[in-house]
């Protein structure tokens, strides 16, 4: 038997008269928790927003529990969230695989992945690791961009998983290292050949790159500090001569001889190993920056996010 509340939604009676929380409002709850923001739940769902939070705010009356903190974008689970979804994530996902989200799962495909990161990463490492799951059906939609707007954007519930420059602090977010990136020194062969020996650089330190223009990513040159600072015990004190926000353009203007910049070994690999680039340094302790691969807690409802990450991590985190 079947009564509406004061907000016509539907709460299930047993005959003794013990009320039982409508499985629709656990959906709903669940919804939110994995996506961390109503819009993206009713998006989910099929549901309009005010809908969602009608629902939200009815299953908190029933259990006399704040589920979720409301933030400037998105919710934030309360502490009794947390119990909730451990106890409710796997009867639902169980439940839903049975029936589907509306019917049988063989009709309705999965809801595209969207995934998020830099674009070198992006393009060089993890869409070659993708290709078999797209060849099995995995259907993605890929963003490039930088990692602060889209971690913001990730708790929003825009994304369902992104590739982090660093680990996130708090609770909103679950991280876990993906892969490490070793930065290189590196020229075209004409300035390395001006320069001398990689064994001068490790002798005179970076005197020995004395007018040679630096080619960067941005005008305070992260990248570069941070190689200075690791490597040479010293802060740097030069400007850029060229800028570009995209390392790919910085590599093909290092490479085109327009001077010496510092890059992701993965990126220039093949101009390493073709001579296309001259490696000026190799310093037996290299800067190293870890990429995180970041999601919501909380298991996602549809199942080729789980794929997708536990692939990558398979895949770039042992390679």
């Amino acid at each position: 038997m079947r009564h509406k509340d004061s907000n016509g939604e539907g709460e299930s009676v047993q005959p003794g008269g013990a009320a039982q929380v409508d499985l629709n409002l656990l959906r709903t709850f669940l919804a939110v928790y994995r996506t961390g923001s109503f819009t993206a739940a009713a998006r989910l769902l099929g549901l309009s927003q005010p809908t969602v939070t009608t629902q939200i705010r009815s299953l908190e009356r029933q259990l006399d529990r704040e589920l979720f903190q409301r933030l400037a974008r998105g919710v934030s689970p309360a502490p009794y969230a947390d119990e909730l979804a451990a106890r409710v994530v796997e009867p639902l996902d169980a439940l839903a695989g049975v029936t589907g989200q509306g019917g049988s799962p063989d009709v309705h495909q999965p809801e595209p992945v969207h995934l998020a990161g830099p674009a070198e990463l992006l393009t060089h490492r993890v869409m070659p690791a993708l290709a078999p799951l797209v060849d099995r059906g995995v259907r993605l939609r890929i963003t490039p961009g930088l990692t602060d707007p889209l971690l913001e954007e990730l708790r929003a519930g825009r994304y369902d998983l992104v590739i982090s420059t660093y680990r996130p602090r708090g609770r909103a977010l679950a991280s876990v290292a993906l892969l490490d990136e070793e930065f290189v020194l590196v020229a075209a062969p004409a300035w390395a050949e001006r320069i001398g020996s990689a064994a001068r650089i490790a002798a005179d330190g970076p005197a020995a790159l004395h007018g040679v223009p630096l080619v960067a990513y941005a005008e305070d040159v992260p990248i570069v500090r941070r190689y200075w600072r690791h490597v040479f015990g010293r802060r740097l004190v030069r400007h850029p001569a060229v800028t570009m926000p995209d390392l790919n353009a910085v590599k093909a203007a290092v490479a085109g001889g327009t001077g010496f910049s510092v890059l992701p070994r993965y990126l220039c690999a093949a101009e390493l190993a073709s001579g296309a680039l001259i490696l000026l340094h190799a310093p037996d302790d290299p800067p190293i920056n870890t990429a995180f691969l970041v999601e919501r807690p909380g298991s996602s409802g549809n199942p080729h996010v789980a794929l997708v990450r536990d692939h990558l991590l398979g895949i770039l985190r042992d390679g």
